[in-house]
């Protein structure tokens, strides 16, 4: 009789553990993985997706990242079959040009009305949500400049002094979103005849154009080169480590971008898409992003940061995203007749 009774129990224990097994694999087949498309610095994806995952459990995030311009480009060539569903941590400019060619769904996140509306698209609801602003900084080498005998640059004219000659890197604006926002700036600063023959005087003194907006600033903290043209993020990261740098930031006025959030129109999942979009406008994402820059979407959450002026904010030039997003591959074409001879080979 006992072993009977015993029989009956392994048989209920094996039930019990053989249902668990299967609603332990039914949850795990419901789990819901985004195409993320983005161009955040690798130091803040894994938070993004940590507190996003944490928050949201039954979604996956699965980034596919690249440069600002290649992102913009691998959108634009796949507008016929889009894969992303979700853009996070593009510049507005590009997310600007992906409205305009009908690309987005427009939507309003949960709590954005707490949001600056400043940093996010005009229309209502908006194709695209602020996430921060990142502009222009000079990271200049101390010691490498003066071993050279270089004054340190207060201006974005400074730079056209022959004396800077093959001192400066820069990022390429056809691959990096830092390189079209100081295009973009300069043209808008200065106007286009004018622009064009402040670059033409720059790239008199330009060693190299690279394929990343970090790449200067690192390259300026490594002593490669005296000055690098790069962003407050990476510069702040590169002072921070104890290179030797001082950060520049041009009295004419800096060019400025947005790291913004999109859900793709021809998403299959549109529920959990916005889900991402309502999790990325949250207080605790803007937190995230305070970790490394200076204006955050969600007023009172940016903290000061080392090496980025307190007046920060008013330094950024006057700035026309969509005219940037408009006029976009004709500044490009001819950017790159002028200049592409002194470009970074492309990596493989």
């Amino acid at each position: 009789m006992n072993s009977i009774k015993g029989i009956r129990r392994l048989s209920t224990a094996l039930c019990a553990t053989a249902l668990a097994f299967a609603v332990t694999g039914a949850s795990a087949q419901q789990k819901t993985t985004l195409l993320v498309y983005t161009a955040l610095e690798t130091d803040a994806m894994k938070l993004y997706k940590d507190g996003f995952e944490k928050a949201n459990p039954d979604i996956d995030i699965r980034w596919v990242r690249d440069s600002t311009g290649i992102v913009t480009a691998k959108l634009l060539a796949e507008k016929a079959n889009p894969q992303a569903d979700v853009v996070a941590g593009l510049a507005a400019s590009s997310l600007a040009l992906l409205e305009q060619e009908g690309m987005l769904a427009a939507y309003e996140p949960k709590g954005f009305k707490e949001l600056t509306p400043a940093y996010s698209d005009s229309a209502r609801p908006p194709s695209w949500v602020g996430m921060d602003v990142w502009a222009a900084t000079i990271c200049f080498n101390t010691v490498e400049a003066r071993k050279r005998g270089l004054p340190k640059p207060e201006t974005w004219k400074d730079l056209a002094n022959p004396i800077y000659k093959g001192a400066i890197v820069m990022p390429h604006p056809a691959s990096s979103g830092t390189g079209y926002l100081d295009v973009a700036a300069w043209l808008q600063l200065w106007g286009e005849n004018d622009g064009w023959k402040y670059m033409d005087a720059l790239h008199e003194n330009i060693a190299q154009y690279v394929h990343s907006g970090s790449k200067p600033c690192k390259q300026a903290g490594a002593g490669e080169f005296p000055i690098g043209i790069s962003f407050e993020f990476r510069a702040h990261q590169v002072k921070k480590s104890g290179a030797p740098v001082e950060l520049v930031f041009p009295k004419e006025g800096l060019g400025w971008d947005i790291e913004a959030t999109s859900i793709m129109k021809t998403t299959r999942k549109m529920e959990q898409a916005k889900r991402l979009a309502d999790w990325m406008s949250s207080k605790e994402a803007n937190q995230i992003t305070a970790n490394w820059w200076a204006v955050v979407a969600y007023p009172g959450v940016a903290k000061p940061l080392e090496g980025i002026p307190a007046n920060y904010e008013q330094l950024l030039s006057k700035n026309d995203l969509n005219w940037s997003a408009k006029n976009r591959e004709r500044i490009l074409t001819e950017w790159s007749k002028r200049y592409d001879g002194k470009s970074e080979a492309k990596p493989n």
